[in-house]
């Protein structure tokens, strides 16, 4: 396909024409003359981005796929400008084993955006198996049970972290220190369920200092073995500044940039995710830290439920929120409203991550790179309504705010999504398309 996106604006305000041959951009001038077989897409006054790539999805395949299917998740990623997903391991059965790994690309297949596959830690992993896969990472590695109750000891962790050293793979990691966890929270339950339920109990319980200490942890391990570590959703100031202090990379989810515990009890257990909503104070810290660039990605940790599985007690309801379809969107509306630079969007939603992951052809566009793109207005800005998204669950915990959704998503040159249609399953595994083209 040849495709010429003409008088569009780059992050770095930049006006540019943008053309597309196969997979590639191979031209970004000041103007380009359209050919007899180009498409021609008149962009004045809309913004063309990378797609951007979120490291840490939870598309529940194999095993629960009433919650979400590559098919529906990569959908929801592709109508909200993700272009690359890297699922983590916590399905069933859980991606620690080889034939676990080679089960899950298979369902893979059905997915319209390119995506990673990352391997997982139990007691009884293959790690001489998983690490003969191409792995997008290790881990989310659990220091505390979240879904899927993959949580490790200390010695368990240590030789997870060796091993990825000596196999050169980023090791990801959820730092709660479950040994901080205040147990007198149960008795704070006012008994509720669905979104009755005061799930501010759950942030008590999960409590804040949780975080900083596992971090710490982590980075020390890593340390000692010479492990690249990247710490998964920060919830916490303090969190940040662990991971920063200790060489490590870390991302933020919109959920902990955008809500806070203030917005907890009307959330119910909708608001339910691991690590827990944080204090006003802290939510604001870490936009903070993301404006400044002490953080380095926005990663969603989409993570669907069905309401039927929510609308139950606060200690019964599983922890997790979708988010793969309005990360980008609300970032943008923030980039809109002058409160984050657009290069500051396009850096922590797409280009930190390609270098962070390895990711060479992904996250800006660039002659050469992979035509992963994506085409917005942004003026075009919208109420958020779960009843529009596109994930299996059919809810948002961002509902009836605001944001800029793309018009057009373009995976290696492929249009995927273009006002309200899909294109065809036409994902890759990055990392075996980047062992390809080595």
């Amino acid at each position: 396909m040849s495709l010429l996106v003409t008088d569009v604006t780059l992050a770095d305000g930049r006006v540019r024409d943008v053309r597309v041959e196969g997979e590639t951009v191979v031209a970004v001038e000041e103007s380009l003359e359209p050919r007899d077989d180009d498409r021609v897409v008149n962009a004045s006054e809309k913004m063309l981005f990378p797609g951007a790539i979120d490291a840490h999805v939870h598309f529940r395949e194999p095993g629960f796929s009433h919650k979400e299917t590559w098919e529906t998740g990569s959908q929801s990623a592709a109508a909200g400008g993700v272009t690359v997903v890297a699922d983590q391991p916590n399905t069933t059965p859980p991606t620690t084993t080889g034939e676990a790994f080679d089960e899950k690309e298979a369902l893979a297949a059905a997915s319209c955006v390119d995506f990673g596959i990352s391997g997982g830690v139990t007691p009884d992993w293959d790690p001489d198996s998983l690490f003969d896969r191409p792995l997008f990472a290790l881990g989310e590695v659990f220091l505390a049970d979240s879904t899927g109750d993959m949580g490790i000891d200390a010695d368990l962790f240590a030789d997870a972290v060796s091993r990825a050293a000596d196999a050169d793979v980023t090791v990801t990691v959820h730092a709660e220190d479950a040994d901080l966890f205040d147990e007198s929270a149960r008795d704070r339950d006012a008994g509720g369920t669905g979104e009755a339920a005061d799930a501010d109990v759950w942030s008590q319980y999960r409590a804040a200092e949780a975080e900083a200490a596992a971090v710490e942890r982590a980075v020390e391990v890593g340390s000692d073995s010479g492990a690249a570590i990247h710490i998964a959703h920060t919830s916490t100031p303090e969190g940040v500044d662990a991971a920063k202090a200790g060489g490590a990379t870390c991302e933020v989810t919109p959920h902990h940039l955008f809500l806070s515990r203030e917005d907890a009890t009307e959330l119910g257990t909708y608001g339910r995710m691991n690590p827990p909503l944080r204090s006003e104070e802290r939510r604001a810290g870490m936009w903070e830290r993301l404006v400044s660039g002490e953080i380095d990605i926005v990663a969603t940790d989409h993570a669907p439920h069905t309401r039927a599985e929510k609308d139950v007690g606060l200690w019964d309801a599983p922890s997790g929120v979708p988010g793969v379809e309005t990360m980008l969107p609300l970032l943008l509306e923030r980039a809109r409203n002058d409160d984050i630079s657009y290069e500051r969007v396009r850096d922590v939603t797409a280009a930190n991550a390609a270098e962070i992951f390895d990711l060479p052809s992904k996250g800006r566009v660039a002659v050469g790179n992979d035509a992963d793109l994506v085409l917005f207005d942004p003026d075009d800005s919208r109420e958020i309504r779960g009843s529009d998204l596109h994930s299996n669950c059919g809810w948002t915990p961002f509902e009836g705010m605001r944001g800029v959704f793309p018009e057009m998503t373009v995976v290696r040159g492929n249009v995927v999504y273009e006002d309200g249609a899909f294109g065809d399953a036409t994902g890759e595994n990055v990392r075996a398309s980047v062992a390809d083209r080595v």
